[in-house]
């Protein structure tokens, strides 16, 4: 039998100690990552918004959806949020239903993208800060700059989505939830008028976007 030694166990004490710390480090350095992904998610979603700013013109508005598509597509869970907007709902759907809601949610974010920054003249975008909302959510809060108004205040609700960190919600003025203004409006008529009603307002919606 091998008796410790009093060095032996002041070794094996210091040793646990300094395994415990290189593993909080690592945590720490892994979390630092994990909120450095997020803000990338979102910085790269304002360079894209900025660039079909500045040839939204050239592009029009056809060509702003198609700029934005895959960026939105890459950037946003559509599916996830899609699913939100629904609320118990989702569970009554079928495998179709529930292809066809994710289709029509994500037409009508492109849609709505594509509307919204038709022009430019001058605005830039801002990171001004990031912080832990979970364990695996993020808040990147940022905001829209330009010469001639007060900035307006964005807030991105980032999650880790296996290696991958996904928007899930956009807060106006850090407050205004897109995702809850959604399922207040989603959620009322699907319980209202059903599953076709609802996709036929959404359509209708993008229509209207679209113009002739």
């Amino acid at each position: 039998m091998i008796r410790r030694t009093k060095a032996a166990g002041l070794v094996g004490r210091y040793g646990a100690a300094c395994v415990a710390m290189a593993l909080a480090a690592m945590i720490s350095l892994s979390a630092q990552a994990g909120q450095g992904g997020a803000r990338d998610v979102v910085e790269r979603l304002h360079a894209t918004l900025l660039d079909v700013m500045q040839r939204a013109e050239t592009l029009g508005y056809r060509g702003r959806a198609e700029v934005l598509a895959p960026v939105l597509e890459a950037s946003y869970d559509l599916p996830l949020m899609a699913r939100v907007t629904v609320g118990r709902h989702w569970r009554k759907l079928d495998d179709e239903q529930r292809r066809r809601l994710v289709a029509a949610f994500s037409r009508l974010t492109v849609a709505t993208y594509a509307l919204r920054f038709d022009g430019y003249s001058g605005q830039r975008f801002e990171v001004t800060s990031q912080s832990p909302a979970g364990e695996a959510e993020v808040v990147v809060r940022s905001r829209i700059l330009s010469g001639d108004g007060d900035p307006v205040a964005l807030a991105y609700l980032v999650r880790r989505d296996g290696e991958r960190w996904r928007i899930v919600d956009v807060y106006l003025k850090d407050k205004y939830s897109e995702l809850a203004r959604r399922r207040a409006e989603f959620s009322g008529i699907i319980r209202r008028q059903g599953f076709d009603a609802l996709i036929a307002a959404i359509d209708d919606k993008v229509r209207k976007m679209e113009g002739p």
